[in-house]
């Protein structure tokens, strides 16, 4: 169930304070479930003297953690992945499923909608199958479909007002209708897993489309005489980008390229983590596929190809800082403000204002995770001064 606010006051003093104006050494006062103030504060607290307090990350694209899977569809694996991910810093999720088949998607769905009505999530999101046989990935290749509106039409029904996005290739029959129909319903399209080239991905986007799903992966790749969808979505000032910081999937370079272009406002670290996430290796389920994890990378036991990640997005914020040399404002907003502003909760949440949900995550002087907090309540306590 969803945590239950409190009256309880707390001030967190001490700690470097990424706000959207920038970084502030000051206090934090924590009040019912909300943030009360972002300014120093007299009356004492807890003392996070040489750490960093960011907005609580939220991940727009994973599709489980711990040994559980969204694709189980049941609220058991549901909120193992759900608690799996909130430890690591991850106070705002959608649930990613995976393609199979659209009867079974459409009862994931409907499980999967409760926890969204509950406040465990803040939606779902269909990864497939309406996505290219060329392009498949980690997906089941004999379960793929065309988008085809009306089966479209009934994955969002079925998930009762909770769907916020939908992954497809818009160069399939069907596509652009879908993506027309996506964005009628209020359902984020995002163009992913497409064999699609320049153009047709900008009729995509002239049509609605708002995201590149795990930009670079999963599409063919950027060529001088045939750009293809990467240049077309990393140019375009209506999309949003995500990126998967593992050191995996892209290359450095590759991260700095889209940071380059797209601007920070526009790029959303994701973690595309499956099962694994936040467990050794070993082998685990991806929906109907098998994934066997070796040194942390997933990949499919047929086959080979990398199959999501086991990522959270606390390491990815730490490899933003220390590898990447991001600046740590601009990993703020790409790993909490732009997701959040892409579902419409900016209101509620991705910064650290006054009024909004106190969900905050304290990181020590190396970056690495030091507590967690979810409207109001610890779920990692930090070891104060």
């Amino acid at each position: 169930m969803d945590t239950q606010h409190t009256d309880r006051r707390e001030v967190l003093t001490g700690a470097r304070v990424v706000l959207p104006s920038g970084v502030v050494r000051d206090s934090l006062t924590v009040e019912g479930g909300r943030i009360a103030a972002n300014r120093y504060d007299e009356r004492g607290g807890t003392d996070l003297s040489g750490h960093w307090i960011v907005p609580g990350f939220v991940d727009i694209h994973v599709h489980g953690g711990g040994g559980a899977s969204f694709s189980a569809g049941t609220a058991e694996e549901a909120l193992t992945a759900i608690g799996t991910h909130r430890a690591h810093g991850t106070t705002t999720m959608l649930a990613s499923t995976v393609t199979g088949d659209l009867d079974d998607l459409a009862r994931q769905a409907g499980a999967l909608s409760e926890l969204v009505e509950q406040g465990e999530l803040a939606g779902i999101h269909f990864e497939g199958p309406f996505i290219s046989p060329h392009r498949c990935g980690a997906h089941e290749p004999t379960l793929l479909r065309d988008p085809d509106p009306a089966d479209v039409r009934k994955l969002v029904d079925a998930a009762r007002g909770t769907a916020r996005m939908m992954t497809l290739a818009p160069e399939l029959p069907g596509g652009l209708d879908s993506v027309r129909l996506l964005v009628e319903h209020g359902v984020i399209a995002a163009v992913g897993h497409t064999d699609g080239d320049y153009d047709a991905t900008l009729e995509a986007i002239d049509a609605g489309a708002t995201v590149a799903t795990h930009l670079f992966n999963a599409m063919p790749a950027l060529a001088h005489r045939a750009p293809g969808p990467i240049a077309a979505l990393l140019g375009d000032e209506r999309v949003t980008v995500e990126l998967i910081n593992d050191g995996t999937h892209l290359h450095p370079s590759v991260l700095e390229l889209a940071f380059r272009n797209a601007g920070a406002r526009r790029v959303a670290f994701i973690t595309d983590a499956m099962g694994a996430a936040g467990m050794s290796d070993g082998r685990y389920p991806l929906g109907p596929m098998q994934v066997e994890v070796k040194d942390g990378v997933a990949r499919l036991v047929e086959g080979g190809s990398i199959a999501g990640s086991t990522l959270t997005l606390d390491t990815a914020f730490r490899r933003a800082v220390t590898v990447d040399r991001l600046p740590i404002e601009q990993v703020v907003q790409a790993i909490s403000a732009n997701p959040a502003k892409l579902l419409g909760l900016y209101d509620r949440v991705g910064s650290l204002e006054p009024g909004k949900d106190a969900d905050l995550v304290v990181l020590d002087d190396d970056f690495a995770l030091a507590g967690v907090m979810r409207r109001g309540e610890w779920v990692v306590r930090p070891t104060g001064r």
